[in-house]
């Protein structure tokens, strides 16, 4: 097995200028590193234990089975934040059969975000 030190999610944007705006602006995502200039600048963002890294630029969407899944303390309060800046909401926060609480967000290539808030008695909460 190879031992992974570190991983992050590339996205190539078809507008990588408003991409960045959608993500760390909308979504509010803190910058880990930015790099390069012009058409090949990139920006890294903090995702918890994780990174994503929107840079270049793409033709086309990417791909239609693409998601993100963010995880935040309270989703309720996540929805009221995303909502006044104007993020494009799929669906409203909601309980799920299997108890996490979730809501769907769209990127502006229309990539699916779920943010999700795990209940204080939810088994993903359980460290033996």
């Amino acid at each position: 097995m190879v031992h992974v030190l570190s991983g992050r999610t590339l996205l190539r944007p078809t507008d990588p200028e408003r991409s960045r705006v959608f993500y760390g602006s909308t979504l509010g995502l803190d910058v880990y590193r930015e790099f390069g200039t012009g058409p090949e600048r990139g920006t890294v963002y903090f995702l918890g234990g994780g990174y994503l890294e929107v840079s270049g630029r793409a033709e086309q969407p990417p791909a239609p089975g693409l998601r993100l899944w963010l995880q935040v303390a309270d989703v309720r309060a996540a929805h009221e934040e995303l909502l006044a800046r104007g993020a494009r909401i799929l669906r409203e926060p909601k309980q799920e059969p299997w108890g996490l609480i979730e809501m769907w967000i769209a990127d502006p290539d229309g990539v699916e975000i779920a943010v999700v808030e795990v209940p204080a008695d939810h088994p993903l909460r359980y460290r033996p």
